[in-house]
């Protein structure tokens, strides 16, 4: 059964909403996209990725980090990856799985990676804020995509249309950025 975009919205901010009382050491957001730049960087690690490709994605996890640090009120515990794949629909209600990239940064890093229609579900959240790290989030995962190791199945071509919206996500930024 489909999960209505609502329902998402408000299982994560629950989530958030017990995380934020959780303190415990956990790595920050800047972790793995320095994990992203160490990997774009560096041809042996994604040879088969483009040299204008490559330069987009490099100065994309530059730029959109530091505008991100720079705006960024509030920071806490965050699952890390709250996609569809790590939501489950239990006799309890909704229960969010793969605790593996679970790191500290603002929420809006987090609410990024749920379908785009559970963003505007989100109480309060920062939309600049959720237009700059859904870029972020993009350039991160398009690199992940062209690492010589990646197994998921279809990766390559996932990585090629996700930087296809990633390429008009920067194009809508900048003409926002222009008003």
């Amino acid at each position: 059964q489909a999960i209505a975009p609502a329902e998402y919205a408000q299982a994560l901010k629950r989530l958030h909403d017990g995380m934020r009382q959780i303190n415990v050491p956990a790595p920050h957001f800047t972790d793995r996209v320095a994990e992203a730049q160490r990997l774009v960087d560096n041809p042996m690690y994604t040879p088969e990725l483009p040299d204008a490709e490559r330069e987009l994605l490099s100065n994309t996890l530059q730029r959109m980090l530091r505008t991100i640090i720079a705006r960024s009120a509030g920071e806490q515990l965050l699952h890390g990856e709250p996609h569809p794949g790590n939501l489950l629909r239990t006799r309890d209600g909704l229960l969010f799985i793969d605790w593996e990239t679970c790191c500290r940064g603002p929420v809006e890093f987090d609410i990024v990676h749920a379908p785009e229609a559970v963003r505007a579900h989100y109480p309060n959240a920062d939309q600049e804020l959720l237009r700059q790290c859904h870029i972020l989030m993009l350039a991160m995962i398009i690199t992940w995509r062209w690492e010589r190791n990646d197994q998921l199945p279809n990766g390559r071509q996932l990585g090629k249309e996700w930087l296809h919206q990633m390429r008009k996500a920067l194009e809508r930024d900048t003409q926002i950025q222009q008003k």
